[in-house]
């Protein structure tokens, strides 16, 4: 008689235990706690920005050029920031300056400074229409009107280019989010300020 039970209790235990390890597996994969210990830094010039310094080692040979006349200073001479904020934590610490920066070509782009922020599974850089509030009653804002998705985080750490489609109006928007697509919730965000 005890034998019978302890043979049909095992399946039981085995089902139960198989259960366990799926839904471990399956939380360990929406959640990716790991990747709250792991940084990424990527530091990205700003496009169209002329950059002077010679790489590390290089050898000048031949004698500079003559210098040609400065051109006429004119509106579109590079890279302008027409508006752009700090920065400010919501669901994680972070900090940094993002700003919207219109190219020589007339394209925009979404450009973050000094990012530090924490890593996440699902994590995008979002142009919105939401006011920026600090605190728990920022985290949830930035979905609930107009958004673009400017495309995933590159990294947690650094400064990085997030193109604007060219069919955006960007004067439209006047925040961005670092937004967590997997768990709606913004871990920082700043509004855009108009120079």
């Amino acid at each position: 008689m005890r034998r019978g039970r302890k043979a049909a209790g095992r399946p039981l235990l085995i089902g139960a235990l198989a259960l366990a390890v799926v839904g471990g597996t399956l939380g360990l994969y929406w959640f990716q706690p790991w990747k709250l210990w792991q940084d990424e830094t990527v530091d990205e010039a700003l496009p169209g920005a002329v950059t002077t310094a010679s790489p590390p080692g290089a050898v000048t040979t031949s004698p500079p050029p003559a210098a040609a006349p400065a051109p006429s200073p004119t509106r579109d001479a590079g890279p302008r920031t027409v508006a752009g904020g700090e920065l400010v934590s919501h669901e994680h610490s972070t900090s940094g300056t993002a700003q919207l920066v219109r190219l020589t070509d007339g394209s925009h782009v979404v450009r973050l400074e000094n990012l530090d922020t924490s890593n996440g599974p699902d994590v995008h850089v979002w142009l919105t229409d939401a006011p920026v509030k600090e605190g728990k009653a920022g985290w949830h804002l930035f979905d609930d009107g107009e958004y673009v998705d400017l495309g995933k985080l590159k990294g947690n750490k650094g400064s990085q280019n997030y193109d604007v489609p060219a069919d955006v109006d960007p004067s439209r928007y006047t925040s961005v989010s670092v937004w967590c697509d997997r768990f709606n919730v913004s871990f920082g965000a700043a509004e855009l300020a108009r120079a």
